[in-house]
């Protein structure tokens, strides 16, 4: 039988509940959402399914070990106690990163060397290896310590999830592919009916909702730390990848378009969009501002991520804008308006309070997604 790992699936605070529900979807047991994650149950096709699969979560990771650390020692004897042999070869580089919060031990640097420091001798002990060159694969491991709690996590995705593989420029305002993947989720939209982002820079949001509507693996473009981890070598990662692909269906993904004032962010859109292995003709892009803006279609969606005027005096400039939009949603009753933004004053801006709020994390940045009914 395979073996069970316990494992946490990281987020953004604010999604934890659609990271739950995604898991549960996908067949796992012993789902538990936290703060900034959730705890699961998998083997070790399962995490890797997870790895492709996952629209919201940042990481995946396999928990090796919790306990009350309050001192130096105590995270030495709880590292120390893992059986590393079962995921190290001997020549990985050792990647650690660590997070203190709250606790009595709040040196990530001392953490860092400490469990690198027990890595090496439980490995030493085991193997009789002397010499480590750190020359193959890197495998990294994260020291989650949060009132006095440790957690010692191999991170199998590696870089985070919200790196698809299909965008190259970010743009001057990036929105992560997974916080945009929540937006089309919360929004309410679903495939097949019109989607509309009216300011869509490089088509982020645009593209992650034909991925979504076509069932494809978000992260099928891309590879995973665990493909390097002995502990998986078992695993036919290509086959695995082959069956997700034949899963994707793109006809699916009708009715989503775009426009932007900016002619480059949408020549990036459009090969976004093609490297997310779309035609380029799949998400029609136009460029007209959204005062212009004039749609035939009734019953659809428009998601935006608007400038936040966040730089000085861009306030009045956005603030200019969030009423536009409600005007471009006056000009289309039957449609629902939905945006994401950190100034506290869009609801005044726009003219109109909203339907529902939500608070979701634009990387650091407290932000409130409004929809406006």
């Amino acid at each position: 039988m395979d073996r069970i790992y316990a494992c946490y699936a990281s987020s953004a605070f604010g999604m934890e509940g659609l990271v739950a529900r995604e898991l549960r979807g996908l067949g796992l047991s012993d789902v538990a959402a936290d703060n900034g994650g959730v705890r699961f149950s998998a083997d070790g096709i399962q995490i890797f399914k997870c790895n492709l699969m996952m629209h919201f979560s940042d990481r995946i990771f396999v928990i090796l070990a919790s306990a009350e650390c309050t001192s130096f020692e105590n995270l030495f004897v709880l590292v120390h106690s893992i059986c590393w042999r079962d995921f190290f070869g001997g020549s990985e580089s050792i990647d650690i990163s660590c997070k203190c919060t709250r606790s009595k031990l709040m040196s990530p640097r001392d953490c860092q060397s400490i469990t690198k420091k027990a890595i090496i001798e439980k490995i030493r002990e085991s193997t009789g290896q002397i010499i480590f060159p750190e020359s193959g694969p890197s495998l990294s491991v994260h020291v989650s310590i949060r009132n006095d709690r440790a957690m010692i996590l191999l991170n199998t995705s590696g870089a985070a999830l919200s790196r698809r593989g299909y965008r190259t420029w970010n743009g001057e305002a990036p929105l992560r592919e997974t916080l945009a993947a929540a937006l089309v989720e919360l929004s309410g939209w679903h495939p097949g009916q019109p989607l509309h982002d009216p300011c869509c820079g490089t088509g982020t949001i645009l593209t992650e909702a034909a991925i979504m509507a076509s069932g494809r693996a978000p992260c099928l473009l891309r590879s995973f730390q665990m493909e390097d981890c002995t502990a998986f070598c078992g695993i036919s990662f290509t086959e695995l990848r082959s069956r997700m692909e034949q899963k994707t269906d793109w006809s699916r993904a009708a009715n989503i378009s775009g426009s932007d004032v900016d002619h480059e962010a949408l020549m990036l859109a459009r090969r976004h969009i093609i490297q997310a292995g779309m035609a380029e003709n799949q998400i029609r892009l136009e460029q007209i501002p959204l005062q212009k803006l004039s749609l035939s279609a009734d019953h659809g969606v428009f998601i935006c991520n608007p400038p936040y005027g966040e730089r000085l005096g861009d306030h009045n400039e956005c603030r200019r804008l969030y009423h536009d939009l409600h005007e471009l949603q006056k000009r289309h009753p039957s449609w629902r308006m939905c945006a994401i933004s950190s100034d506290p004053a869009f609801e005044r801006s726009y003219g109109q309070r909203a339907s529902r709020k939500r608070r979701l994390y634009n990387g650091r940045l407290e932000c409130v997604f409004y929809q406006f009914d």
